[in-house]
C-alpha cells in the first residue's frame, strides 16, 4: 500500500488509517471486543495500514489501553496518533505521560490538540509540545477540528504542525472553501474522519427519523434533533436527496456506496489519511476494498456535482457539531 508522508514530519502513513473509538467499549459506540480489536489490528497491518488513531478521551482512556494490548510485538510497525483533550500548558505533560502508559509504548507518533480552547494561550500549547518532541515524547505536532483563523494562530507560533484532523466526507465538504487550501498552502497533512458520517453513507437510512439520536447531532439535521447542539436549520432534505443521487454513481459503477465513499474522499488532493472506524475483520475487510477501487476522474467529478448543493447549502463551518467550536 502506498504511503503519504505527514507534512513536513517524514512520518510516513497509509492513505487509509484505523479509527479507534469505539475500542475499549463505551456509551456511544457500545461493547467492543478485545478479540476483533487485536484481529483488526494485525490484520491491518498485514494489509498495509499502519496508522491508528485514539485520543485520552475515547471511552476514558480505554482505547488507547485497547490498541496496546493489540499492537503487542508489533508497535513498531505501527503509527500511532493519540490527542490530549484539554491543552492546558500546565498539564500536557502530563496527558501525554498517562497515554504512554496506557499505550505502552515510549513514544507517541503524532500527538495531537483534541478540539481548541480559547481559554488557553496556544503559543503556550505549542511550547510546550515542541519540548515533548525535542524530549523524544513525541515525533510530531497536531491538531485537530482546527479552523482557518485556529490554524493560522497556531502555525503563527512556529511550531512544526504536521496534520490537522478534520470531519470530511462526501455530505461534509465544508473544508474545501478555505481550510483545506490553507493546509496544502502550509504543507499540513489533513487526517480525515468520519468518512461514511457514522454509516449514513453506508445507504442504509431510508429518512433522518431512522438515525439514532446520537447520530443525528450534525449540522444536517435539525436542531429539534435530541442530540443537535448547533443552533442551525439543518438540511435533511438536501442530504436524503443528495444521499440518493450518490447510490445512483456507485450502481453504476457496481460498488456499494460505502466504498466510492471512501475512495472518493482519500482520492482528494491534501488529505493524507482518511481514519474509518473498523470494530471487526468483516468491516475491514469491505473497508479495504476501497483501498482497491480507484474512482475514475470522471466519477470524482460526478460525485463533487452532486454533492454541491449541500455543500452550499451548508456552508464553508467546518464545525458540524457545535456550531461555532472551529473558526
Amino acid at each position: 500500500m502506498e504511503k503519504r508522508i505527514c507534512g513536513d514530519s517524514g512520518i510516513e502513513i497509509s492513505p487509509m488509517g484505523i479509527g479507534c473509538w469505539a475500542y475499549g467499549g463505551g456509551d456511544y459506540w457500545g461493547p467492543q471486543a478485545q478479540s476483533d480489536v487485536t484481529e483488526v489490528a494485525h490484520a491491518a497491518l498485514d494489509a498495509g495500514i499502519n496508522f491508528f488513531d485514539t485520543a485520552e478521551g475515547y471511552n476514558d482512556g480505554r482505547s488507547e489501553e485497547a490498541l496496546a494490548i493489540a499492537l503487542k510485538g508489533r508497535r513498531h510497525e505501527a503509527v500511532i496518533g493519540t490527542k490530549v483533550s484539554t491543552p492546558n500548558p500546565g498539564t500536557i505533560r502530563q496527558h501525554c505521560e498517562a497515554s504512554l502508559r496506557r499505550l505502552q509504548t515510549d513514544y507517541v507518533d503524532v500527538y495531537m490538540i483534541h478540539w481548541p480552547h480559547e481559554e488557553f494561550a496556544i503559543e503556550e500549547s505549542m511550547e510546550v509540545l515542541t519540548r515533548l518532541r525535542e524530549d523524544g515524547l513525541i515525533r510530531a505536532i497536531g491538531v485537530s477540528n482546527f479552523g482557518v483563523q485556529q490554524l493560522t494562530d497556531a502555525m503563527d507560533t512556529r511550531a512544526s504542525i504536521a496534520v490537522n484532523q478534520l470531519c470530511y466526507n462526501l455530505l461534509s465538504r465544508a473544508i474545501e472553501p478555505k481550510l483545506l487550501p490553507l493546509c496544502q498552502r502550509n504543507n499540513v497533512g489533513i487526517l480525515g474522519y468520519m468518512p461514511l458520517l457514522q454509516g449514513i453513507l453506508t445507504g442504509k437510512y431510508k429518512s433522518a427519523d431512522e438515525i439514532p439520536p446520537v447520530h443525528s447531532r450534525f449540522r444536517h439535521f435539525g436542531t429539534d434533533r435530541p442530540n443537535a447542539t448547533h443552533g442551525e436549520e439543518g438540511a435533511e432534505v438536501e442530504m436524503f436527496k443528495t444521499l440518493e443521487r450518490i447510490q445512483s454513481i456507485a450502481e453504476a459503477e457496481q460498488v456499494p456506496m460505502s466504498r466510492i465513499a471512501i475512495a472518493w474522499a482519500m482520492a482528494k488532493p491534501g488529505i493524507t489519511c482518511m481514519l474509518v472506524g473498523t470494530r471487526n475483520i468483516g468491516e475491514l475487510q469491505q473497508n479495504l476494498h476501497a483501498v482497491e477501487y480507484s474512482p475514475s476522474p470522471e466519477v470524482i467529478e460526478n460525485l463533487d456535482k452532486v454533492t454541491a448543493p449541500l455543500l452550499q447549502k451548508l456552508g464553508a463551518n467546518p464545525d458540524y457539531f457545535t456550531g461555532g467550536k472551529i473558526r
